[in-house]
């Protein structure tokens, strides 16, 4: 798959760059993508949520009335989850709700999160760029020439470059990740991905194992 290399003024440099089809056209398998997107969103989870349960709250202990002849039911203990200010029946407790997928799926997963993007014409290939220190304004320049100022952008480095992530931290929309950092979530997340041409390599390498 052949896409033109654009500079950073959003025209076409006159070169194209060669997209691998085993990367960027393949059949997407759905499946994989969900359970990519799953593990990464359940990764997110903190998992810290904590009900009190009826050992857990203050309360005398004693019997609060007679076992027969109330003509209601018999209660025990007045921090039974059935009264008001007792302890939480079955609540929430600290877990952890990460799991396991292996690397072959995640590889697939992320292959079709391309190739999605790649059939929604969403895929823009831009030039290495640098800028000579970290200025905000400088990233929206970009942004603007490439029209993605209303758009939420991904922008995928081959190297570690300070300055360019430094001048879109403060940006909401945009995000400057490098290539070992890609997830199925984040390339399907954003309206626009934007992949430096010094990032395809390290991507079709890890990709096409």
């Amino acid at each position: 798959m052949k896409v033109a290399v654009l500079d950073i003024n959003g025209k076409e440099t006159g070169r194209k760059a060669d997209l691998s089809d085993g990367v960027f056209a393949i059949e997407p398998n759905n499946h994989a993508v969900y359970l990519d997107v799953k593990q990464y969103l359940a990764n997110q989870r903190q998992g810290t949520h904590k009900a009190k349960e009826r050992a857990e709250i203050t309360g005398s202990t004693r019997k609060i009335k007679k076992q027969k002849g109330t003509g209601t039911a018999r209660a025990g203990s007045i921090k039974s989850g059935v009264f008001r200010g007792g302890g939480r029946m079955f609540g929430p407790r600290p877990r952890n709700y990460s799991f396991k997928l292996n690397k072959n799926l995640k590889r697939l997963a992320r292959k079709s999160a391309f190739s999605i993007k790649a059939s929604e014409k969403s895929i823009i290939v831009l030039e290495d760029f640098n800028f000579d220190a970290p200025k905000t304004k400088n990233f929206t320049a970009v942004l603007n020439a490439l029209d993605l100022q209303n758009k939420k952008s991904l922008f995928v480095l081959g190297t570690s470059n300070n300055n360019v992530y430094l001048s879109s931290r403060n940006l909401k929309g945009s995000e400057v990740i490098m290539s070992s950092e890609l997830s199925t979530y984040k390339i399907l997340n954003a309206n626009q991905v934007i992949l430096l041409e010094s990032s395809l390599e390290g991507i079709e390498s890890n990709l096409s194992k």
